[in-house]
């Protein structure tokens, strides 16, 4: 097992104040070799929900995964912030600069592509490409407070999905979960920016993924990657059919994509 000590990162609020990033010891591991991209696993999941993908990656690329602070083998966090993907961001950044790997590229899916996004809006420098999957772009979704509360609470009491969250984060996995649910809903109440900057600012190739099935997505997820690819120069797959994420609903179409999309 490899760890890194996150330090603590002097961030600005809205009004300019100094406020502390999380710090603590941030699991990771390198597998493969050639050019590295680092997946970034969603809210209330882990690295390990990767492993089922990786002999699609590892023969092509040099793949570093993470687990974020407070989640899978990381250390754990009294709670999360309401800006949780900006906070994972400088992690990211934190990992990159710690391996010394040169520019990277990134898969983000769900609420790891927003941490995606925002790392290469921070540190455009450490990246070479965003691959973005399943999320819902520059706003949360309509109903997305009580559409949370609804999902978590019926996944909760799932064995299936109760199962996975054990399975990413060990036994006190739903002391995770409701402090992520609390960070997202802190989020929603407070109509905190998703972003650290404009996603006009973004200057490096992005790549927008989703399933026309995914229901945990938005509605109308076609017209907001569209309107995000206007703003950015985005390449946008839609796959047909699937659920949450693509990247797992359609694996090796997924790959096929993401694999080109680097190698170009």
């Amino acid at each position: 097992m490899s760890y890194f000590n996150h330090e603590n990162l002097l961030q600005k609020d809205d009004f300019g104040k100094p406020q502390e990033g999380k710090a603590g010891k941030i699991y990771y591991e390198v597998r493969g070799a050639g050019m590295p991209v680092v997946f970034l696993h969603g809210n209330t999941a882990s690295s390990r929900m990767f492993e089922p993908l990786l002999p699609l990656y590892e023969d092509k690329f040099q793949v570093i995964l993470m687990d974020f602070l407070g989640n899978g083998r990381s250390e754990r966090v009294e709670k999360f912030s309401p800006d949780v993907w900006m906070d994972q961001a400088a992690q990211v950044i934190g990992l990159l600069e710690h391996l010394k790997v040169g520019k990277a590229g990134l898969v983000g899916c769900s609420g790891g592509a927003w941490t995606a996004v925002n790392t290469g809006l921070m540190r455009p420098d450490l990246i070479k490409g965003i691959v973005a999957d399943s999320f819902d772009g520059r706003t949360l979704g309509e109903g997305f407070a009580e559409n949370l509360v609804r999902e978590r609470q019926a996944a909760k009491k799932d064995p299936q999905s109760a199962g996975f969250y054990a399975w990413c984060q060990g036994d006190d996995w739903e002391q995770i979960v409701d402090k992520d649910t609390e960070a997202l809903l802190q989020c929603a109440k407070l109509g905190r920016p998703l972003f650290a900057a404009p996603l006009s600012q973004l200057s490096l190739p992005l790549l927008l993924m989703g399933s026309l099935g995914d229901q945990m997505t938005r509605r109308d997820l076609k017209q907001e990657y569209e309107e995000i690819a206007g703003e950015t120069g985005g390449e946008i797959c839609l796959f047909p059919q699937g659920g949450h994420p693509a990247l797992f609903s359609n694996a090796e179409e997924a790959a096929e994509v993401i694999c080109r999309f680097f190698q170009k």
